[in-house]
């Protein structure tokens, strides 16, 4: 269900970067944006009017929004679904938030607002909010952060904070992000513990965090996490598939898991932007060349193996068997807006121009109910 959520967010947003930075343009905020003519406009009414609410009932029905009365000690029972769902219910209240920066629906802000209410009460004394880890007794928190997804999910419920603070000017939610990102803050850093989230998220939520509040502690805590991926410092790399081989800035290959990369590259350019950082981006020129040039399919798509969700080899982009993640692409717009902010060049604009268009829009129907998750780009029918 992930890219259900992804994919809502993306289309209810420009995908706002943390910093523009010294770049020579600006993004426009998503709450100064009205689009009214007759192609994106109607899709985003179907996704405020039919996606999202739908989407909530699919949290309740899975037990995603169960999992925090449970952690709140309002219901009983075990963890249900993957370790990871907690993020599914941030990235709809992200969406959500986004739906309403557009157009103040009072029924879509009371059911998000009712969301929030279960997910903040689910928050422990210390800030920390995971409900895997607090309904499994038998894991402990941070003890497997290249599998478990602790910093990811945590980082999709500071965006969700920060979009609903900005969307509605409630705070419930982005105070919760805050206690939970300061307690992060707290445990990982300089002269406290090096390591690196497996699936990278975290990066960009705290980028946005630092904008948002003003405190740069948020931002050295991102670039802290960036630059420790491909340094061992006592732990063990996790390896090629999280693009955790070389240091970042050493970086000329994309590899592994795609939705990753994408992600980790658009943290980087947020702190090139803001700092000027010259190896990081002479780093993502070469990463940027490496995907467009020989690993993208014509529709944006990216990451034709199913076996790694992400990058095989030069030119390896099979019609049939392509995995084309629709968060992939999200991934890739992501990463070019900000890179056409930074740069001012045209051609990341095309590129993100033809993965919103292709890549991205073939993951919703037009009835706003049924989603891909991959995108073969041929099929003998029995695909599924």
């Amino acid at each position: 269900m992930f890219a259900t959520y992804c994919l809502l967010a993306a289309l209810m947003s420009s995908a706002a970067p943390g910093d523009s930075g010294r770049g020579p343009l600006q993004a426009v905020p998503v709450a100064d944006v009205r689009i009214d003519d007759d192609f994106w406009a109607p899709r985003q009414a179907v996704v405020r009017e039919q996606s999202l609410p739908h989407i909530f009932a699919r949290c309740e029905e899975t037990g995603r929004l169960s999992n925090f009365d449970k952690a709140a000690r309002k219901a009983v029972g075990e963890h249900e679904g993957y370790f990871f769902n907690d993020s599914d219910v941030y990235k709809a209240i992200e969406a959500a938030a986004y739906a309403l920066m557009g157009a103040r629906d009072a029924k879509l802000e009371a059911l998000a607002d009712g969301v929030i209410d279960r997910v903040v009460a689910a928050q422990q004394a210390d800030g920390y909010l995971n409900t895997y880890f607090t309904l499994t007794p038998e894991e402990k928190p941070w003890s497997d952060l290249r599998q478990r997804h602790e910093l990811y999910c945590a980082g999709h419920l500071i965006e969700a904070g920060i979009a609903y603070r900005q969307a509605t000017g409630k705070r419930k939610l982005f105070d919760a992000a805050v206690r939970f990102a300061d307690l992060i803050d707290s445990l990982f850093g300089e002269g406290k513990r090096a390591d690196v989230p497996g699936h990278q998220e975290i990066e960009l939520a705290l980028i946005k965090l630092a904008n948002a509040t003003g405190d740069d502690r948020y931002f050295e805590l991102a670039r802290f996490f960036l630059d420790q991926r491909g340094r061992a410092n006592g732990r063990e790399l996790y390896g090629e598939y999280c693009q955790d081989h070389l240091p970042i800035a050493e970086q000329r290959q994309a590899v592994g898991h795609a939705v990753r990369a994408t992600y980790m590259y658009s943290a980087m350019t947020d702190v090139a932007a803001r700092t000027g950082d010259n190896r990081y981006d002479e780093a993502l020129r070469q990463l940027w060349g490496d995907i467009v040039g020989r690993k993208m399919y014509v529709t944006g798509g990216i990451g034709p193996s199913s076996h790694n969700e992400g990058f095989t080899k030069a030119y390896d982009l099979p019609n049939e068997s392509a995995y084309a993640e629709t968060c992939a692409s999200i991934g890739l717009l992501m990463w070019n807006h900000r890179l056409n902010l930074l740069h001012a060049d045209a051609r990341y604009a095309d590129v993100l121009e033809q993965g919103l268009y292709n890549g991205v829009l073939a993951g919703i129907s037009l009835d706003g109910k049924r989603f891909f998750y991959t995108n073969p780009l041929a099929s003998r029918g029995d695909h599924h």
